[in-house]
């Protein structure tokens, strides 16, 4: 572990970040110093991309991440979504990651079902928030049920596919219980992957709050055309706030994304605010919840997070349908709508987001109507 830590903490200079939910910044954002103006000031109008519905129905699109390299069925530009229920509706039934280019063509990257899978997994498939894309590999995050509801729910895991969309590896145990978010920073054939865990006793309390989500660190290393190894994991977040709901299915710690220094930025659902754990990448013990970045104002129940070339951190509410951009210093610089639809507006619509190439806008899933949009 120590020679492992020393090795990546040698590395962090020019440490590259990985595009996912929780992550899209370039390297040069996470040690950058902060521009005051608002990134997404920047915009003006939100387009449609494309469906993300595959021809097997799932719908309810949760991950975002954008492909940066060109490698096997991955095309440079391209937009990876996974979809968390099946054409019946039913949560943590989807099984599909659904590949859409920035003009609107949508094929199926993957479809996972269990006979495609290469060891065991704790339940079925029903794919989450929890997309990355690391050195060439696609992690996705998997907390299955058997009804659609979190009383039948599994612990789940992560799937590890190659460039080609095929599960090579998966990653379970190791304090994996409901993975429901991740992301990542990578350098070289080093990896740190972090995972948001929602089911740590959420289930057995019947709606009731308990506070037992994590967020574990996974130190992978990558062999040349080898699935990642995992060699330690550890706890750096924890005492996060849980309890099931009958339409968001799990209510606790979601979008993550990494900053300047190696901060890693939690969602904290339930408590309705964003916290920020220090040196998340090198430390070795729990930080609890962490520190308070910002809380109440324009945030509703945040969801997705990403962080802006600048470094601010861009959350999704799941209360309304709006954005918030908040500052390193904890200022909530901007706020806008995205979905207006519903009698509440808006909500439930959001979950996933990811930076566009460039910086040049933002793309982000919209529930309601099961699409891919950009902000630009």
């Amino acid at each position: 572990l120590m020679r492992f830590t020393r090795g990546f903490a040698l590395a962090a200079v020019g440490m590259a970040a990985v595009t996912g939910v929780g992550l899209t910044a370039t390297a040069s954002a996470l040690a950058a110093p902060h521009a005051h103006s608002s990134f997404i000031g920047r915009f003006h109008r939100t387009s449609l991309v494309g469906s993300t519905v595959p021809g097997n129905g799932d719908v309810n699109p949760y991950g975002v991440v954008v492909v940066r390299h060109s490698q096997g069925r991955l095309h440079r530009g391209d937009i990876l979504v996974s979809n968390f229920n099946n054409s019946k509706n039913l949560q943590g039934t989807g099984s599909t990651i659904v590949e859409i280019s920035p003009g609107g063509h949508q094929t199926v990257f993957a479809h996972i079902t269990r006979k495609s899978l290469p060891g065991r997994c704790p339940g079925g498939i029903g794919l989450t928030t929890g997309l990355v894309l690391v050195n060439g590999w696609v992690i996705v995050g998997n907390l299955p049920s058997t009804t659609g509801q979190a009383a039948t729910s599994s612990p789940g895991c992560l799937f590890v596919l190659d460039s080609n969309g095929m599960v090579r590896k998966i990653f379970s145990g190791h304090g994996i219980n409901g993975p429901w978010d991740a992301t990542a920073v990578s350098s070289g054939h080093l990896a740190a992957l972090f995972v948001a865990n929602v089911l740590n006793g959420t289930a057995a309390a019947h709606g009731k709050v308990v506070h037992r989500g994590t967020v574990l660190r996974l130190d992978l290393v990558f062999g040349r055309g080898q699935p990642p190894v995992i060699r330690s994991v550890t706890k750096v977040g924890s005492g996060f706030s849980e309890r099931t709901d009958p339409a968001a299915f799990v209510v606790g710690p979601t979008g993550l994304g990494v900053g300047r220094n190696g901060t890693l930025y939690v969602a904290d659902t339930g408590q309705n605010r964003v916290t920020w754990i220090p040196g998340a990448i090198f430390r070795h013990s729990s930080a609890g919840t962490g520190m308070v970045l910002t809380s109440g104002g324009g945030l509703n129940s945040p969801l997705g997070l990403t962080i802006a070339p600048g470094g601010d951190v861009l959350t999704v509410n799941g209360g309304d349908g709006r954005i918030v951009e908040t500052s390193p210093a904890g200022v909530q610089v901007a706020s806008r709508f995205l979905d207006r639809s519903g009698s509440t507006p808006g909500a439930g619509a959001l979950f996933g987001l990811a930076v566009a190439p460039h910086g040049s806008g933002l793309y982000y899933v919209d529930d309601a109507v099961n699409t891919l949009r950009l902000l630009h």
